[in-house]
């Protein structure tokens, strides 16, 4: 499948996520926390929604995400839609207004991305709740002063990768970004290649804070 494809349906994706779902998620129950779901992602309150491939599910309805917008997406489910505002600056640059178009394989590559994160995380931080966050579309969570998670691609990288990044930057071959450390999920190859680097990460991480 083409980069650009992907990319296109990754932009669209994030859109939704953070238009459709977070927006009216923050202003009807005060979070913007999303989740992993089988197939995609969800919210995790009111209103209850869910990203499939290629298809916005709510209660009793199923909305194509192709050709579409998200303002037309808010309006077949009678919502609202928008960023969430006043808690960060990012996001996906997207306006209701913009035309989004998520390719369903595509589509499936990404939330495949997202499970084996959501795996990986969850199977190293059995006491954390993997979340998605609205404004960079990645799903990490924080723990000691270390930020791990797994993105679907952005300006820095654009494929989907896994990523460490201390709240104090550390020195080392290891760490190779700004942030902290990545590597490509393809790379990585699958939930042990990933769940290995950011174990990795978090010893590196830990033992530089510690010495």
């Amino acid at each position: 499948m083409d980069s650009e494809t992907i990319a296109r349906t990754r932009r669209a994706l994030h859109a939704v996520a953070e238009l459709v779902l977070a927006g009216p998620q923050y202003r009807a129950s005060g979070t913007i926390r999303l989740r992993a779901s089988p197939g995609g992602f969800a919210s995790t309150v009111e209103p209850q929604l869910r990203v499939i491939g290629a298809e916005l599910i709510a209660p009793g309805q199923v909305l194509p995400l192709e050709r579409t917008t998200c303002g037309a997406l808010g309006a077949g489910l009678g919502l609202t839609v928008g960023a969430p505002t006043g808690l960060y600056q990012d996001g996906s640059g997207t306006t209701a207004d913009t035309a989004i178009e998520v390719d369903p394989s595509a589509a499936r590559r990404l939330a495949h991305c997202f499970a084996l994160g959501d795996a990986a995380l969850a199977g190293l931080f059995p006491d954390a709740d993997p979340v998605i966050w609205p404004e960079h579309f990645d799903i990490a969570l924080s723990a000691d002063e270390v930020n791990y998670g797994v993105s679907l691609g952005d300006a820095f990288e654009p494929e989907p990768y896994a990523y460490v990044g201390p709240h104090t930057p550390r020195q080392g071959g290891f760490w190779n970004a700004p942030f902290g450390a990545t590597r490509t999920i393809r790379e990585l190859g699958g939930v042990l290649g990933i769940t290995a680097f950011l174990d990795q990460g978090r010893r590196l991480a830990v033992d530089a804070r510690g010495a």
